[in-house]
């Protein structure tokens, strides 16, 4: 993956030096805003960027009352209160801030964890939530061709 995105790099910085340093920005920030949305309706989907479905939870041993289990998983990570695009200079960034990145960077990476603070240790199963896919380099090359082709 980081070949792709060295190569779209390499694509697309001459291209980029034609915009303006203020319209490389707000390119940026479009850029960043439409990377956020893709990754959030993804990890709605409950999918890897591959298109893979996430592992499902592990199944309880006993039977809950509660149907935590039984809904989506990372319902509240996805918000954009949490999960944000960021563009700064002539970067966009789409990533987890605050006290959910911990979170977010466990099941990732898949990590072992412990399930509370004073709770059992779980070793979480790798779900990508944050990721490059087929459909997001077509987002970003078509982006920067639009922004192009107005200002020629």
């Amino acid at each position: 993956m980081t070949d792709d995105l060295d190569a779209m790099e390499s694509w697309a910085a001459p291209l980029l030096e034609r915009l303006q340093p203020a319209e490389r920005r707000k390119l940026a920030r479009d850029i960043a805003r439409a990377l956020r949305k893709n990754q959030a309706g993804r990890i709605k989907a409950q999918k890897n960027p591959d298109g893979s479905p996430f592992e499902p939870r592990k199944p309880q041993a006993r039977a809950q009352g509660g149907g935590i289990r039984r809904s989506a998983m990372f319902t509240g990570i996805r918000k954009a209160k949490y999960l944000k695009g960021q563009a700064r200079g002539d970067d966009a960034r789409v990533g987890f801030f605050g006290r959910v990145s911990r979170i977010a960077r466990v099941h990732q990476q898949g990590l072992r964890d412990n399930v509370d603070s004073n709770g059992p240790w779980h070793d979480y199963p790798e779900r990508r939530l944050i990721g490059y896919s087929a459909a997001d380099r077509a987002l970003v090359r078509d982006m920067i061709l639009d922004r192009l082709g107005e200002d020629l």
